[in-house]
């Protein structure tokens, strides 16, 4: 006869496991977790809504427009670190939105790495900022990035990828190159957990009795000196506080597109073809050598498979290189004038190693 004591336990560890394979509930209408809606917004073809705000000069005296996709955690709220005087000066219009379920956009249970570009379209379509645009992708948004010049290069003028995440299950990285890499193995359990126990997920990051990877701030883990210094100053990743975590609609937000980004993608970016052959046009990786979310072997291995990536490269950059003073202006002045800044030029031998 089974102990009473070993049943109760038995049932407990079930309930356990069951509890981690649930997400909480979604927020009820009119509750505290609805953030009242304030910026304008576009109705998708798919009756979803999606937020942005406009920056920079008029649309309809721009020389340059750029759509810019946040990362992860992040808004269209980001900072754009440009001075005035360069967006009066080269005319440039930005676009910020934001992504499916962040900020005030309504969530997409369908996202996939495609659904980006094809929001993108979307959006540039119905504010009629014209047949071209540059696309500017930071970090984990930078899959969208990807995406866009996947399924809509014809729309492009240009793309900047600003520290682009790494996915680990493209075909085409070898399997010398990421076999040690511990950032492989940690991406391999979250997408793991993400999928089959999110629940535990969401616990793990919402409680307060030990520390846990919401914990973001000033985590040397994550970000190297001047990142960490960055964050002193700047609004770091507004959806990546426990208070914002404690909504299902944030956690499931953030979830779902880490899963995406992660998870089988349907091409390899290692085998798409240039989409401006004439090189009437530009696509660029920056990335930081000192960079802890994205390894910077794994990036130069990338851009030498791709010869027409423009790849730069900042010698004492985390990943929060895009905040950077005079980082931005950078990125701006060698997508859309051709300017390099020689510091941030890397040696044709670390292709090579």
């Amino acid at each position: 006869m089974v102990p009473k004591a070993a049943v109760v336990l038995l049932v407990g560890l079930l309930g356990m496991v069951y509890q981690a394979t649930q997400l909480p509930p979604p927020p009820i209408a009119g509750s505290p977790n609805d953030t009242p809606v304030v910026s304008p917004r576009i109705r998708l073809s798919d009756g979803r809504y999606l937020a942005y705000k406009e920056r920079g000069v008029p649309k309809d005296k721009a020389n340059h427009k750029i759509i810019i996709v946040h990362g992860f955690g992040s808004s269209k709220e980001m900072s754009i670190l440009a001075s005035q005087e360069l967006i009066d000066e080269l005319g440039i219009y930005f676009l910020l939105f934001d992504r499916a379920g962040y900020g005030e956009s309504d969530p997409n249970p369908k996202r996939s790495v495609r659904s980006e570009a094809l929001d993108i379209q979307e959006l540039a379509d119905q504010l009629r900022i014209g047949s071209k645009f540059y696309v500017f992708g930071v970090s984990l948004g930078s899959y969208a990035t990807w995406s866009c010049l996947k399924y809509i290069p014809h729309r492009l003028a240009g793309a900047s990828l600003v520290v682009p995440v790494i996915n680990y299950q493209w075909p085409s990285l070898p399997a010398s190159l990421i076999r040690e890499d511990y950032r492989r193995r940690l991406a391999q359990w979250a997408l793991w957990l993400a999928n089959y126990a999110p629940g535990l997920v969401h616990w793990w990051v919402t409680q307060k009795w030990f520390p846990s990877t919401s914990v973001l701030e000033k985590n040397p883990v994550f970000f190297n000196n001047r990142d960490i210094d960055v964050l002193k100053t700047t609004r770091g990743f507004p959806m990546l506080t426990q208070a914002k975590l404690q909504q299902p609609g944030v956690f499931d937000t953030l979830r779902n597109d880490f899963m995406v980004a992660y998870g089988n993608w349907d091409f390899d970016p290692m085998e798409l073809s240039n989409p401006f052959p004439q090189n009437e046009s530009s696509v660029h990786i920056w990335q930081g050598y000192e960079d802890k979310v994205v390894p910077v072997q794994v990036q130069r291995f990338i851009s030498s498979k791709l010869p027409w990536i423009q790849y730069h490269e900042v010698p004492d950059g985390g990943h929060l290189i895009v905040h950077y003073s005079g980082l931005f202006e950078a990125i701006l002045r060698a997508l859309l004038l051709g300017e390099e800044h020689v510091s941030y030029r890397p040696s044709t031998a670390i292709f090579a190693s």
